[in-house]
């Protein structure tokens, strides 16, 4: 009888699965397997809000693949060890993981690969899993990515994208498979998680997703800017735990062939040029991925304003509370911020994205790290000083200041309560345009 692993990752759903499909293709008994990292705590990703949306999801996949004959193995460790410890304790041959594009999933690749051929089992990545363009698939003349999005979108456009991959029917495992308990939040991550944080799951994305092609999706290339609306799809944080497939969003999106759509399945090609440039450079997880030698300013009770939303400017303290609320914000919404962080207050865009990363429950190194360094100017963004004024952002997202209200509750009387501006935008909009043209 032969065996497989479904190793799942980023990928915690049955729907449009090519890990999990080709684990059954290759196999008669499949081992859908999760290995609790604990390597993940080693590197500070293990947070409140994403513990809490994993467990949700780890407990929905179980569900589903239970309702299929199947159930979801849990183990808790490091994921090479543990990952050959149940294959060689179930005689699989071959693992099946989705291809990652950050520096700890490539080292998580090359020692499962390592490891298992020890034992004589291959390692299978499947790199059509967790983008819809496979990242590396696309690349310019004599480059090993793209730099700026317009090419590399007039590109991707016209990909040949696979089929979407339908649920299985049966899941079938070998016997005696020792599972741990499903983790709960609390395990996963010290701390509480934000109050307003959504639920995970697959279940909860299709249900969502649903939701959004029936209606607000038409509307979204008018109003996605617009704060107060809401009028965004929320399917972030289930495109980053893979209980949607981008894949199937957009041939779903696609169907509909309208300028909301379209304007939808672009930001979809975003988040696939974000994770082929990390995918090619690694380190601008971390490293300015175009130097402009800035000098940042090291000023705690500003930055420290700033992650409270007290900065005295109010579209930029809604998002701030928003985020610690929710554990989301608005794309257009996270633009402001950090605009006011690293141009504004010029201040490093790594202690922004770690304060991101700290709270966002979508929290993902590829599209957290580098839309932090298109906005501060080190990465893509071919004007890398531009300057956002958060009063003019405000007058036109938020005219009536319906989201500023809503986030601030200190605004909906009088205002007393409010802080006062910490900077004043003339003299910063100058120095940051001096620091940057001295260097």
């Amino acid at each position: 009888m032969r065996v497989s692993v479904a190793l799942f990752t980023a990928d915690l759903r049955v729907h449009d699965n090519p890990v999990l499909q080709a684990a059954l293709k290759d196999a008669e008994r499949v081992v859908p397997l999760f290995v609790v990292d604990s390597g993940i705590r080693r590197t500070g990703f293990a947070v409140p809000n994403r513990a809490a949306f994993l467990a949700d999801s780890l407990a929905d996949l179980d569900r589903a693949l239970r309702a299929r004959g199947g159930r979801l193995v849990v183990r808790v460790g490091d994921v090479a060890e543990e990952t050959c410890r149940v294959a060689a304790q179930t005689g699989a041959a071959v693992v099946h993981i989705a291809g990652g594009v950050s520096r700890y999933a490539a080292r998580r690749e090359d020692r499962l690969r390592a490891e298992l051929a020890v034992g004589r089992r291959e390692l299978r990545v499947h790199d059509a899993s967790l983008t819809v363009v496979p990242p590396g698939a696309l690349t310019p003349v004599g480059k090993d990515h793209f730099a700026v999005f317009t090419p590399y979108f007039r590109r991707w456009e016209s990909f040949s994208v696979r089929g979407v991959l339908p649920a299985p029917d049966a899941v079938r495992l070998p016997d005696d498979v020792g599972s741990a308990g499903l983790p709960r939040a609390q395990s996963l991550a010290s701390g509480s998680a934000s109050p307003g944080l959504p639920a995970g799951g697959e279940a909860e994305a299709r249900r969502r997703l649903r939701s959004w092609l029936a209606g607000p999706l038409s509307a979204y290339d008018d109003r996605h800017d617009d704060l107060a609306a809401d009028a965004t799809s929320r399917l972030s944080p289930y495109l980053h735990f893979g209980c949607l497939s981008p894949t199937e969003l957009v041939h779903r999106a696609r169907a509909q062939d309208d300028p909301g759509a379209r304007a939808f399945v672009r930001q979809l090609a975003w988040r696939d040029f974000h994770h082929q440039v990390l995918a090619a450079r690694p380190d601008a997880a971390d490293h300015d991925y175009r130097t402009r030698h800035d000098r940042w300013r090291h000023a705690p009770k500003e930055f420290a304003a700033w992650q409270d939303g007290r900065t005295g400017y109010p579209v930029v303290d809604a998002a701030l509370r928003q985020l610690r609320h929710e554990g989301w914000m608005p794309g257009r919404a996270r633009l402001l911020a950090a605009s006011f962080l690293t141009k504004t207050l010029y201040m490093d865009w790594r202690a922004g994205a770690r304060h991101f990363l700290d709270l966002l429950v979508d929290g993902d190194v590829a599209n957290n790290q580098l839309n932090w360094q298109w906005v501060a100017g080190t990465g893509t963004d071919t004007r890398p000083n531009r300057l956002l004024n958060p009063l003019v952002q405000a007058r036109r997202y938020d005219p009536r200041g319906e989201y500023v209200r809503r986030w601030l509750p200190e605004l909906r009387g009088a205002g007393l309560d409010h802080p006062a501006p910490i900077v004043d935008l003339a003299e910063a909009a100058a120095r940051f345009r001096e620091r940057r043209s001295a260097d």
